[in-house]
């Protein structure tokens, strides 16, 4: 009986960076059988400057990866050449992960054998007409998909509301690489020093976007008890960053706020964290929530569609009323306040992700899609 070859799996990320969608790539790909799947990863740089870290990380874990330079916001030629290189590498699934790849890559396989799969990560709110826009189309595209595997029931639920595409709707839940988590020993130095002066750290990790909702954050800090010796951590960048950092001076709390910008060594700060705070207008089910449970941390988040898939109020971790700084205060000081007890809730949050929300379980199931879909 002859071998069957691995189906080829054409991961396509961002350029822009190494972010929740990225690494959700990057775990996932790490944890299929190779046997079973061969992945590739690409990205479509439009711009010279664009650095790719997603095609970085993967070279680094030995996986092929493909750069398609196509610069400009609106160039043609990027779904040209990809078409070319999945008609010339025998790509059997197309696997997208945004509106701009998912719309790109519909358009080029086109008339090819290649399938495609879409998984959405979330939706933006209050981020302009333009944007909404094109990810208005990228959800009426769907039903022209193959597969769409959102990461949420709260994305599923959604989405099986759009004309023709229940049939094609495959939920499979966020996963994290916890075996990356348990593999990281280390604190960053910097913590350690803070932590040896008696500072509360609260960290976040993430894009500094308007969606994530720091200044709700920074409004909640400028009440904090004076009694209490604290540092914010923000590890990412954003368009926002200029905006924060007038702010936390306006606020009177910038000598307490360090932006460290994006972070190779990410897991070294959240090793580091005392309470891990995510106060987001809007998610999926936010990879960064999962990270902060699988490393026993307390965490703190607003309470929106896909978080509170992860936090039970008082049992996983803590939530408060999105856009309610007031009620982050009251968290953070009752975290603060019963620190020991805290921990005992994140031992629960982080059985919770390791039982249900593990990489593996994720990749199995993202086997079987593949499978089916060929």
């Amino acid at each position: 009986m002859k071998k069957q070859s691995p189906i080829r799996v054409l991961q396509l990320g961002s350029p822009t960076g190494l972010y929740g969608a990225e690494r959700w790539i990057l775990a996932l790909i790490k944890h299929l059988d190779p046997t079973k799947v061969e992945s590739i990863v690409g990205v479509i740089k439009d711009a010279p400057e664009l650095e790719s870290p997603l095609i970085r990380e993967a070279a680094a874990f030995g996986f092929t990866t493909i750069i398609i330079e196509a610069f400009g916001k609106a160039n043609f030629s990027a779904v040209l050449k990809l078409r070319r290189y999945i008609i010339d590498n025998k790509i059997d699934i197309l696997h997208t992960h945004w509106y701009k790849t998912d719309i790109i890559g519909f358009l080029a396989t086109r008339g090819t054998p290649c399938k495609t799969v879409s998984t959405p990560h979330g939706w933006s709110r209050d981020s302009g007409f333009k944007l909404q826009s094109y990810e208005v189309m990228d959800r009426l595209m769907f039903p022209f998909l193959d597969a769409v595997a959102p990461l949420s029931p709260k994305l599923y639920d959604n989405l099986k509301k759009i004309p023709f595409l229940k049939k094609k709707l495959a939920l499979i839940q966020n996963g994290v690489d916890t075996t990356e988590i348990e593999a990281c020993k280390t604190v960053h130095p910097q913590l350690i020093e803070w932590k040896n002066q008696g500072f509360f750290i609260l960290g976040y990790i993430g894009r500094l976007i308007h969606l994530k909702g720091l200044d709700i954050l920074f409004n909640a800090l400028s009440s904090l008890d004076k009694k209490l010796p604290w540092k914010l951590v923000l590890i990412g960048d954003g368009e926002q960053r200029t905006f924060l950092e007038t702010l936390a001076q306006t606020l009177k709390i910038s000598e307490n706020v360090s932006f460290f910008g994006f972070q190779e060594e990410r897991l070294e700060f959240l090793k580091g964290f005392d309470v891990f705070v995510l106060p987001s207008r809007s998610e999926g089910i936010p990879r960064c929530l999962m990270e902060a449970l699988a490393a026993n941390k307390p965490v703190i988040s607003s309470d929106i569609p896909g978080s509170t898939e992860l936090i039970i109020d008082g049992k996983t971790g803590y939530t408060f009323k999105s856009e309610d700084a007031e009620g982050l205060l009251q968290k953070i000081n009752m975290v603060a306040a019963h620190y020991k007890e805290a921990l005992k809730i994140a031992s629960r949050g982080k059985d919770k992700i390791f039982s249900e929300y593990s990489a593996n379980r994720m990749a199995n199931n993202y086997e079987m899609l593949y499978k089916n879909i060929i």
